[in-house]
């Protein structure tokens, strides 16, 4: 029988099982229809996307728990639906979609069953983002009716203030909601929560500022999300002292969402193991790179913004310039430019976060993690050609591949001599490696309720070298409070890696002299953000990490 016929099989004794044991509706039964194709897969995946929308209340997404409690019924179908596909003799291309549809449906099983964000999650009432994300969509979960006010250009035109307007309108309807439908008891995530309301207080009063002498129409309503979040605000600080419960969700709620969501195929345990092995790793090659470099000079710091444009624009050529000469993977037209970007800028030292104290050093340590650019440009400029694959993935189940893969090039390009003229970058990646790795861990420990988040915070500080990781500035409690309101999240970046690798090992056994990192790259680029075990499967043949993550026992 060959492999992706006894992928299937597996995959549809699981469906079964889970239909039979949840009792199919009637409507449920209805559509499940044996057999379909690719089409019955893409018109499924279009109504999946359709259904997955909240309706409204009074103008904003209805998260009240009798809509979840009735759409979760309805999921059934759905579910049902996709069981009824057989995609065993499919091409694995295609194959993959299914399993990326699956995933979709489990995300959202999950979520209301375990993660339950508009009940636990003050900060998934955010409605104001500032900035774009470096990643397909939003890290975390979220609402569906953000308003992206990076997307925006200032003066605002006639029709740009109406629609502003009209999208601002979902905040005080939908915080009305929100004291409603928080009834958690998740302290660490509540008291977090309070700070990221606190920041839409922020990003509200710089926005008035901005707007100035806009209509009416756009003024009333910056002037009633402001009172909005406020009362908001004032609300969840009140109820906070009787928030006293974890905030984790626990290993095996963990591993469940690894395997079944993000499509990651190890267990919680199994990611402790190499998140430890990455930190020791990391510290032990960051000591020998030390011993390797004593007597060389110190990196001179950044020490003024002309000097740093200067510092940033020279790195961004010479990254672009090396990857072109060695041939490391295709380099298109819209790269540079993607990079170009998002330079950054200068920061006094008294308030450089981690990342600033690495460009401010060398920032090409940080500009190789800036794949996740280029990833969003070809997103932009190369749609893929599965109407699957073509949009961000729901529930962050990209993230294997996005995190992983900005982390994994900082390495791989390291290696691949980036720095052999100037050996004491070679020691920040190291430093970077192990900030990542710790925080990762941390951030296992805090889902299993062993730490609490004050606690992963402690231990991220206490184990990135050099003092770099600050506790006085907003990134480490942005980094925490992100992994512990999504699990998975904090481990991604070095379990991705990991993944990766795994599958450049595998690829180059496979093709022998054939293999080279640029065919690597263009090929993982080419199967588009999903996860690194969907990609290893199309890539290689081998189903063997997903049928592991399908096998009923």
């Amino acid at each position: 029988m060959c492999p992706e016929l006894k992928l299937h099989r597996c995959v549809f004794r699981a469906f079964a099982f889970a239909l039979v044991a949840a009792g199919m509706c009637a409507h449920a039964a209805q559509e499940y229809a044996p057999n379909g194709n690719y089409r019955d897969l893409v018109a499924l995946f279009e109504d999946w996307r359709a259904f997955e929308q909240p309706p409204l209340r009074e103008g904003a997404p209805d998260y009240t728990a009798a809509t979840l409690g009735r759409m979760h019924i309805e999921l059934q179908a759905y579910q049902a639906r996709l069981a009824g596909i057989d995609p065993g003799k499919w091409p694995i291309e295609q194959q993959v979609d299914y399993h990326i549809l699956r995933a979709e449906m489990n995300g959202f099983d999950f979520n209301v069953r375990v993660l339950k964000p508009w009940e636990r999650d003050p900060a998934f009432y955010t409605t104001v983002w500032i900035a774009q994300s470096d990643t397909p969509a939003h890290e975390g979960p979220t609402h569906h009716g953000l308003v992206e006010l990076w997307t925006y250009s200032f003066p605002l035109s006639p029709a740009a203030e109406k629609r502003l307007a009209g999208e601002l309108r979902v905040i005080p309807p939908l915080l009305s909601q929100a004291r409603g439908n928080l009834t958690g008891n998740a302290r660490d995530l509540w008291i977090s929560g309070i700070g990221t309301i606190k920041n839409q207080i922020s990003d509200l009063s710089a926005l008035e500022q901005k707007i100035g002498g806009a209509g009416s129409e756009l003024e009333r309503a910056v002037k009633d999300s402001q009172q909005a979040t406020t009362d908001f605000l004032a609300w969840l600080e009140r109820q906070a002292p009787s928030k006293t419960g974890p905030s984790g969700i626990g290993k095996e709620n963990y591993t469940w969402s690894l395997r079944n969501v993000h499509l990651v195929p190890l267990s919680w345990e199994e990611e402790v193991t190499i998140l430890a092995r990455e930190l020791t790793r990391a510290h032990a090659s960051l000591r020998l790179e030390e011993a390797r470099n004593r007597g060389l000079p110190e990196i001179p710091v950044v020490g003024n913004p002309e000097e740093y444009r200067q510092r940033a624009n020279a790195s961004v050529s010479k990254l672009m310039a090396f990857l072109e000469d060695k041939d490391i993977m295709p380099v298109k037209a819209n790269m540079e430019p993607a990079l170009r970007e998002r330079m950054g800028e200068f920061v006094p030292e008294q308030t450089r976060n981690f990342f600033a104290i690495a460009t401010h050093l060398e920032p090409m340590t940080l500009y190789t993690h800036f794949y996740h650019w280029w990833d969003l440009a070809q997103v932009r400029d190369e749609p893929h050609a599965s109407p699957i694959r073509r949009g961000p993935l729901l529930y962050n189940i990209w993230d294997s591949r996005a995190e992983g893969m900005a982390t994994a090039f900082e390495e791989m390009t390291m290696h691949a001599g980036l720095y052999d003229d100037n050996p004491r970058a070679r020691e920040i990646v190291w430093i970077m490696l192990a900030q990542r790795a710790a925080r990762g861990l941390a951030s296992l420990y805090a889902h299993a309720d062993q730490y609490t988040m004050k606690q992963a915070a402690d231990f991220q500080v206490a184990w990135t070298p050099r003092g770099w990781m600050r506790e006085d500035l907003d990134l480490l409690g942005f980094e925490q409070q992100l992994y512990l309101r999504q699990p998975g999240y904090g481990t991604s970046y070095v379990v991705g890696k990991h993944l990766l690798e795994e599958l450049m090992k595998d690829r180059s056994k496979q093709l022998g002299e054939e293999f080279t990192s640029r065919r690597f790259f263009e090929e993982v680029n080419g199967a588009g953000l999903i996860p690194v075990s969907l990609i290893r499967w199309q890539l290689t043949g081998k189903d063997d990490q997903v049928a592991t993550m399908m096998r009923v026992d």
